[in-house]
């Protein structure tokens, strides 16, 4: 038995569905980010659905050119002098995050992708300041004090991202303030790209508002094409990190059970947002609950804060048997490491008609290669 990422293919068209319906009767363009997910074996099946993906690193950009077969739209925070050309010939657009690294790359781009500038609505609703793009002192994007009246005539678009897994309605606030501080530049621009955290495919999402706040922006600004690149949003709720029952263990009163995974390498914007993932067949209950049945989850790493708690289930929790976490596809996958060289959890596909495939398995070559 070892651990398993398992994303199921009927809930990903699901979401791929529901994208592509929402980007047809919006008239806006949706694209995968892949800081949320970069599964590539599982791309032709996007394919059949989206057509781009937007990318933040050279190899981001090169999974996007030749593992998805289209050129990315491509946004850094700061690009490098030896990356730089070859991210370009990966990339259909290229935002700067900022005016300096406008000037010193832009002639490198001409003719070759379309520029875009990262500008910030110094607005946004996300509480959790580790995922806030707007806070005070951020290093992303040109707030409207900086811009000049004039854009260089090569900036066709501006890139703008302030949400986290949010609402319409948080967009529908949002934009009220991009067009007060941006609207002015707008007759300059081809598109505006208005970034990630569009959760469409959560069960409470006012999908017809997003719809309805596109078909404002089109009637407003006709010469524009407007892009959402939501990360989340297209491996929401599309499957389960499966783990083991490796030990139970008991101090002053508390019980851990550890697990053959761990929340720091497998898990980790559990300890980083925080929130408490759903575990199936469990309930999250206070610590001090002291109720029966209730654990502590720890990891199997050697970080002393790699646990959560509490969670009560409706027995005893046996050694061997399966604790699965729901909803651990997005920002998971990409965002894991080998920590303390703990085995890494398998990545398999649960096929439609019921046939489990299984994408990739990790072992000691890999841990040790990352130490090359």
């Amino acid at each position: 038995m070892k651990p398993v990422y398992i994303i199921e293919e009927q809930k990903l068209r699901r979401n791929l569905s529901l994208i592509a319906d929402v980007a047809k009767r919006a008239d806006v363009e949706i694209i995968l980010a892949f800081k949320a997910f970069a599964l590539w074996k599982t791309f032709p099946i996007f394919r059949e659905y989206i057509k781009s993906t937007t990318a933040s690193s050279l190899n981001e950009a090169r999974l996007a050119f030749e593992q998805f077969g289209a050129k990315a739209h491509t946004y850094s925070p700061a690009y490098t002098d030896e990356e730089f050309n070859d991210i370009v010939a990966c990339s259909s657009h290229l935002t700067f995050n900022s005016l300096s690294q406008y000037a010193r790359f832009h002639e490198r781009v001409a003719g070759k992708a379309s520029i875009g500038l990262r500008v910030n609505p110094e607005y946004c609703e996300v509480e959790t300041l580790l995922y806030n793009p707007c806070a005070p002192g951020t290093r992303f994007g040109v707030s409207a004090d900086q811009l000049p009246e004039q854009l260089p005539a090569d900036i066709e678009g501006f890139h703008c991202h302030c949400h986290c897994e949010s609402g319409a309605d948080v967009l529908q606030r949002s934009l009220v303030h991009i067009e007060e501080k941006f609207a002015k530049w707008f007759p300059q621009l081809k598109w505006l790209n208005l970034g990630g955290g569009h959760l469409m495919t959560r069960k409470d999402y006012d999908v017809e508002l997003l719809i309805s706040l596109m078909k404002g922006l089109h009637k407003r600004y006709p010469w524009l094409k407007i892009v959402l690149e939501p990360g989340s949003a297209f491996a929401w709720q599309t499957g389960p990190l499966v783990s083991h029952v490796v030990d139970i263990v008991v101090d002053k009163g508390i019980r851990t059970a550890i697990l053959d995974v761990s929340f720091t390498c497998h898990m980790p914007d559990c300890l980083e947002m925080p929130y408490y993932p759903d575990v199936r067949g469990a309930e999250h209950v206070d610590e001090a609950a002291n109720v029966e049945h209730q654990y502590r989850l720890g990891g199997n790493s050697c970080l002393s804060g790699d646990f959560m708690s509490a969670w009560q289930f409706d027995h005893e929790l046996q050694i061997g048997e399966e604790v699965i976490f729901e909803d651990m596809i997005h920002y998971t996958t990409v965002k894991t490491c080998m920590f303390n060289g703990i085995s890494h959890p398998a990545i398999a596909m649960l096929h439609a008609d019921g046939r489990m495939e299984m994408l990739r398995e990790y072992g000691y070559e890999d841990y040790r290669d990352r130490m090359d």
